[in-house]
């Protein structure tokens, strides 16, 4: 089973426009659409449309808490949520007819000491049935910055694999903590080393380095390029054919997710990428954040290309 964590979870609203945005005006909704949101939790509607065992899990509060618990029922997640006294926030993505996105992000509620060690010992007991977990996404205020490398130490000496979706700060501390898999995408790996990456030899170089590290999986995800991964094996790019995207929001997640379920599938790590990068490219063609259809996968996945670089 694979077991996503979504600290910093949120009611995202869709909201669908005609025309652009325009700042000092009323902006006139076509379409709106609720889902249970944060990184973590489309990890784990994707984990579930690959057909693997999936429980999310992480820290929900209020009203917005409960709403967001009804919203992942509605799609068939398991959960088992830490509860806090705060309210869980909301986040409102904007898209227009030309597919383009504007986010607005709130920044959640803060965690107390109390509830933050009492988190802990929740995490402890509700990863123990899991193989694999996948930690995503922003921190809650209260959390210091090495909340993730405390997190990914408490699974590893309960021998799960651990795969981490984070940037900044976060990222940082956790990475000598040795989570199994780390996804950055090309800005992140830019901000994490502080490099200038222009071409794909240059992603090859810096996630090497994370390699180096001792990260088992460096997989760096590149948009319509596909993904590049670091492995044991060897270094691979996969790209997908060309697609029309509808919507990129969620595509790094389900990436992140399609990953853990070809792991828990136990797919070589070429067939991994290759499986990775299809299941992403086939997320952006969807207006719905962390889905896909199934005929779509199927198609690019037989288009997507792997070589060795």
């Amino acid at each position: 089973m694979i077991i996503t964590v979504t600290l910093n979870a949120s009611v995202d609203k869709a909201y669908t426009i005609s025309g652009s945005v325009e700042p000092g005006s009323v902006m006139r909704v076509i379409g709106c659409r609720n889902s249970a949101g944060g990184k973590g939790l489309n990890v784990a509607r994707v984990a579930s449309l690959c057909k693997v065992p999936v429980k999310a899990t992480g820290i929900v509060g209020g009203y917005n808490g409960d709403y967001l618990l009804e919203l992942l029922e509605h799609d068939g997640v398991a959960h088992d949520f830490f509860h806090v006294d705060g309210e869980t926030r909301s986040c409102i993505n904007i898209l227009t007819e030309d597919n383009t996105s504007t986010e607005f992000l709130e920044p959640g509620f803060e965690v107390t000491e109390a509830e933050q060690r009492e988190f802990l010992n929740f995490f402890r007991n509700v990863i123990q049935e899991g193989s694999i977990v996948t930690i995503s996404g922003s921190v809650p205020v209260g959390f210091g910055k090495g909340i993730y490398a405390d997190l990914i130490k408490i699974a590893k000496k309960a021998n799960k694999l651990v795969l981490l979706d984070t940037s900044g700060e976060y990222l940082k501390a956790a990475l000598a903590a040795k989570p199994d898999l780390v996804k950055p995408n090309r800005e992140e790996l830019e901000d994490l080393f502080g490099c200038k990456i222009d071409s794909i030899g240059d992603v090859k170089i810096w996630a090497q380095k994370l390699h180096d590290m001792g990260i088992k999986y460096v997989l760096i995800s590149l948009g319509s390029d596909g993904a590049v991964l670091v492995c044991d094996e060897g270094v691979y790019h996969g790209k997908p054919g060309k697609i029309k995207a509808v919507n990129t929001v969620g595509c790094g997640d389900s990436m992140v997710a399609s990953y853990a379920a070809a792991l828990e599938m136990n797919k070589a790590s070429k067939d991994c990428l290759s499986y990775a990068v299809a299941v992403s490219a086939a997320n952006a063609l969807s207006i719905r954040t962390g889905y896909f259809e199934q005929e779509n996968l199927e198609t690019i996945l037989d288009g997507v290309t792997v070589s060795r670089i």
